[in-house]
This record gives structure tokens, C-alpha cells and sequence, in this order.
């Protein structure tokens, strides 16, 4: 495990019981979203560690625009005054854990070789719902590499029915 998800997990954890208790796990997702894309800009990254930076400037600089939650500005304010606002993009990534897991949502990923239509979508996250007993939200992506069939990342389950797959066991096999 990475020292970076080791020094986020606390904040994370902070962040989502803020969150949960103030009733705002959606508002929570897309500000800790947005903050965490703007510290991995290399022009707001070079600023993170400025000595003569107020702390304050930082949260305005790395805030959603509009009008902001307090508790999420105190929080990104203790992450400048620890010097932890490096690790937004681990923090969201962990909050997100954290609330899919509150929400008993499972984050899949398909990968195809081509494009799958609404209706192969459907009947996977379907089957994949019975499997997990939980909701499904896929993602998509198309790797033709692939050649044909899909690989299913949701997690700590990895379902690789890719015929590339299917070919280098074969080739395995017949190569012994």
C-alpha cells in the first residue's frame, strides 16, 4: 500500500462522517472531485508547498466555484494548515470507496473489444446486481485489443472473459 492512501485514509474517513452527517454525500463527491483535480494541476501543485501562500488563498484556489459548504471549506482548510492538500486526488478516491460502500453500490468497469449496446448493458449490470446483491454502476471502455469478449473490474472481483485471454491460456496449454 502506498504511504500516500495510508496518510489519506483518516482524512477520508473525516471527510465522509462530515459528509454523512451533514447529509451531503452527492456535494461532498463533486467538491472533493473538483478539489482534487485542481491540486493535480502542475501550476496549482507548484503552488501547494509556497511558503508565503496563505492557506486561505489555497481553499479559495482549489474550492468548486459558487457557493461553498463551510464544513468543506474548514476541511480543506485543516488539509492546508497540515500540508496534506497533495493528497485530494487519494482522499477523493478513498471517500468514494466509503460511499459507494455506505450506498451498497459496486463500481464496475467494462471493457469490450467493441462498443456494447443499452441493451448488453443492461442484462450485464442486471446479472451483475444478482451476483453482488447490491446496485450496479458501470463505466465503459473499448479496447480492441480485447479481440472480442469483455473484461469486468468491480473491485476485488476481476471477470476476464476476453478472447485475448482465452487464446494466451490456449497457446499456454498447448505450449507444454
Amino acid at each position: 500500500m502506498s504511504h500516500a492512501i495510508t496518510l489519506a485514509r483518516p482524512y477520508a474517513r473525516a471527510a465522509f462522517a462530515l459528509a454523512r452527517d451533514h447529509g451531503g454525500l452527492p456535494a461532498w463527491s463533486q467538491a472533493l472531485g473538483f478539489a482534487a483535480q485542481a491540486v493535480s494541476d502542475a501550476r496549482v501543485a507548484a503552488l501547494l508547498g509556497h511558503p508565503k501562500l496563505a492557506h486561505e488563498a489555497l481553499v479559495d484556489l482549489i474550492s468548486p466555484p459558487g457557493e461553498v459548504d463551510p464544513v468543506f471549506r474548514r476541511f480543506l482548510a485543516t488539509l492546508a494548515e497540515n500540508r496534506r492538500l497533495p493528497l485530494l486526488p487519494e482522499i477523493a478516491a478513498l471517500y468514494e470507496q466509503l460511499r459507494a460502500e455506505a450506498e451498497r453500490v459496486v463500481k464496475a468497469r467494462v471493457t469490450s473489444a467493441t462498443a456494447l449496446d443499452a441493451a448488453a448493458l443492461d442484462k450485464l449490470k442486471a446479472s451483475l446486481k444478482r451476483r453482488f446483491g447490491r446496485e450496479v454502476e458501470l463505466t465503459t471502455a473499448v479496447d480492441p485489443a480485447l479481440i472480442g469478449g469483455a473484461v469486468i473490474d468491480a473491485g476485488e472481483v476481476v471477470i476476464d472473459g476476453s478472447l485475448r485471454t482465452k487464446l494466451a491460456r490456449l497457446q499456454s496449454t498447448l505450449a507444454h
